[in-house]
């Protein structure tokens, strides 16, 4: 039995870390950099970097940091936001990145996904799925979740699928940065569908909410951004950009929801006490 990879997942918008709720109220936590240090030191398996406003103003500013990480951070790193095309992917990779995901350029031309596999081979390409429940549907979002389509997730997974894409990321808007636990029925969902490995996100804030998991379906990963950002440190090198997020968690230099006491070890090893 495989085991499901531990991903951190940083929502970057310029140049901060930032975290929010339900894909809302970003706030800034520090500078990415420092986060990433610390969890490659851990012993991540993946680092997922997104940045949370480039479909929005037409933008990707990720490879500078892709740049720079890359270069002493030796693990896979797969990177979104923005990406719009095949150069897209291209600056992309060669700036470090290993594996390059999108959402709102595939929702608004499916096509993207078979014409960049047919390029860069199915591995490399993520298709991201923000998924919230309407009713008794679960449907797509796009644009850092601030805007709503009528694709059913279940029915976008078997087109994604059949386009060739060789991995998907499905956040859970209703669970996203809450630490309640993952959407159980969207993950049930999913794996009645997927034909292809799949990465869970949205929802973790205990060891507990892992067993649930594994007792609906067995992702290909999970990630998890709030239940480990919040024990990280900030840097205190980071330059303040008031037009980059909300500083005033940061100053107050608080706790939020009780997250911040499990570790990346911590959930490797409940994994394998739960699969064993």
């Amino acid at each position: 039995m495989k085991i499901p990879r531990i991903i951190p997942k940083l929502d970057i918008k310029g140049p901060n870390l930032v975290k929010g709720v339900n894909l809302e109220g970003l706030r800034v936590l520090g500078d990415p950099r420092s986060f990433i240090k610390s969890y490659y030191e851990l012993g991540a398996d993946e680092l997922v970097y997104h940045d949370t406003v480039a479909s929005l103003y037409l933008r990707n500013n990720l490879d500078k940091l892709l740049k720079a990480t890359s270069k002493n951070i030796f693990m896979p790193i797969i990177v979104g936001g923005g990406i719009r095309s095949l150069q897209d992917v291209e600056t992309m990779l060669v700036s470090g990145a290993d594996r390059v995901f999108f959402n709102t350029a595939a929702l608004e031309n499916p096509k993207l996904i078979r014409n960049t596999v047919k390029k860069f081979g199915s591995a490399t390409i993520v298709i991201s799925i923000e998924a919230i429940r309407l009713q008794n549907n679960y449907i797509c979002l796009k644009d850092f979740g601030r805007e709503r389509t009528n694709i059913k997730v279940t029915d976008w997974i078997l087109q994604i699928q059949d386009s060739g894409a060789g991995e998907v990321i499905i956040t859970s808007i209703n669970k996203e940065g809450t630490g309640k636990g993952f959407d159980l029925e969207l993950c049930e969902k999913i794996s009645k569908v997927a034909k292809i490995p799949f990465i869970i996100n949205g929802g973790f804030g205990e060891l507990k909410h892992i067993s649930d998991l594994l007792n609906v379906c067995l992702p290909s990963g999970i990630c998890i951004s709030s239940a480990f950002h919040y024990g990280n440190k900030p840097s205190k090198e980071i330059k303040i950009n008031k037009n980059e997020g909300n500083f005033e968690f940061l100053k107050k230099n608080k706790n939020f929801l009780n997250f911040g006491n499990i570790s990346i070890k911590d959930v490797k090893n409940y994994i394998n006490k739960v699969l064993k």
